[in-house]
Order: C-alpha cells, then structure tokens, then sequence
C-alpha cells in the first residue's frame, strides 16, 4: 500500500467513525455506508452501486443499498438462492465476476438479474467476529469494471467496513442493554410502590405483600408489572417514574 492509499485509509476510518456517532441506528450507519462506498470506488466514470449483504442465522439481506439497482440485484440472489454475494458471505472468499454475459456460474440468478443494466460484480468478504457472515457488494454498469487496482481497493475497504460494522453492532448491543435496563428498573419501581400501598392497607410485612401482588397476577393472568401500574393507576392521576426519567 503506497502513502497516498495509507493516508486515504486512515481518512477513510475517521469518516466511517463519524458515520457511527453521527447515526442512531445500526441500519442508518449502513445506509451511510452503501451510499459513500461507490463514490469512494468508482474509477475512471464508471458507475459502481454497492450493497451489504448480512447473513444471520442461515438467512440474508441486503441490510442496506445505494441504489434500487444494488437492492434489485441482492433481492434477486435472496430469491434463488445462489450469486456471488451469497458465495461470499457464505464461503468467506472474495468473488469477481467481469463480465456477466460471459459467467456461467448462478445461472437463474443472472438471467432474472439482465434488466439492472449490472455488467461485473466485485463482492468481498466482511470478518464480523461472530456477529454475523457479511458481504460489501459491488455492482458495475460497465464490463470489467474492477481491474487490479480498484479490486485492491474493494478489499482494503471492506476490511475497514467491517471493522466499522462490528464497532456499530456493539454500540447498538448496548443501547439495548441499557434500555432494557432501564425498563427494568422501571418495572421494579411501580411494583415496589404498590407494595408499599399493600402493606400500608393491609398492615403486612413486605414479603405478605409482595405474595399478595403475586396472587393478583396469578389469578387475573396478568404481568406482575401490569398489575400494579393498574394499582397506581386507579391511585394516582400520574405514571410513576424513576430517578433517571427526571
């Protein structure tokens, strides 16, 4: 890798970085990411789209395209199960194809796929740790689109991608965590208020209380949770909230 190609991959790694902060959601970041990829890949006038290609749990998507081409071209795959980005994601190898009129490899994905206006494909495997099997998908309108250099530079670039997607993954899987936390907590509060009321109306201890809350639940066939908000609510004219709601 020369200077310049260095330099332009630590410029690159920031940009996806800021994707990252500046996007709320996994899927928005991937958005983000299919749209810049041909803008940063495409050589010469020739129109390149890109798609992301994830593959959980035996089953693919396009999770994000910068084209109606590119997600036509996914969907397509999806539908017959066979092309070069399934191949990649699935066997973890990089797939070129310049020249589809001349490929004779996923044959019902390609005759349903003319109509594109797709000449070549480039499709590179993305290594997400365990989070998912992946694929950043090039489509060229121009035959042989992806000559030694761009390839080189397809592969270079999904490899920071990937790193960018696991990061993004991640950050999502705390947010998550963090909001399940929060409703659990806030769970936990409207029970512990009415028993409280429990207890103040009943004159019991705390565990006879909470054992008549059960009781209620059980009987009623409703969530612990939803059978004291229904305590609360025919107490009080307002949700209970906890501290971190204020």
């Amino acid at each position: 890798m020369t200077e310049n190609q260095q330099l332009d991959s630590e410029a690159l790694t920031g940009l996806l970085q800021e994707f990252i902060l500046d996007s709320e959601q996994t899927q928005e970041f991937l958005g983000r990411l299919a749209v810049h990829s041909p803008a940063t890949l495409s050589r010469r006038g020739a129109t390149i789209h890109c798609g992301v290609t994830l593959l959980r749990e035996r089953r693919a998507a396009t999770a994000a395209s910068s084209s109606p081409e590119a997600r036509l071209m996914g969907e397509v795959q999806y539908k017959y199960d066979e092309g070069p980005c399934l191949s990649t994601s699935r066997t973890g190898e990089v797939f070129h194809a310049p020249e589809l009129a001349a490929e004779t490899r996923w044959p019902e994905y390609l005759q349903e796929s003319q109509g594109a206006g797709v000449r070549s494909i480039m499709a590179v495997p993305m290594d997400l740790a365990g989070e998912a099997l992946g694929a950043l998908d090039f489509y060229g309108e121009a035959p042989h689109a992806f000559d030694e250099e761009t390839r080189a530079l397809c592969v270079s670039y999904a490899a920071q991608a990937a790193d960018s997607i696991r990061l993004a993954v991640r950050i999502a899987q705390q947010v998550d965590t963090v909001e399940d936390l929060k409703a659990a907590m806030a769970s936990r509060t409207v029970i512990d208020v009415v028993v409280g009321i429990v207890m103040a109306q009943n004159r019991c201890a705390q565990n006879d209380a909470f054992a008549i809350l059960q009781r209620a639940s059980s009987t009623r066939n409703l969530k612990l949770r939803d059978v004291a908000a229904k305590v609360v609510g025919s107490i009080a004219s307002e949700d209970v909230v906890t501290h971190f709601d204020t």
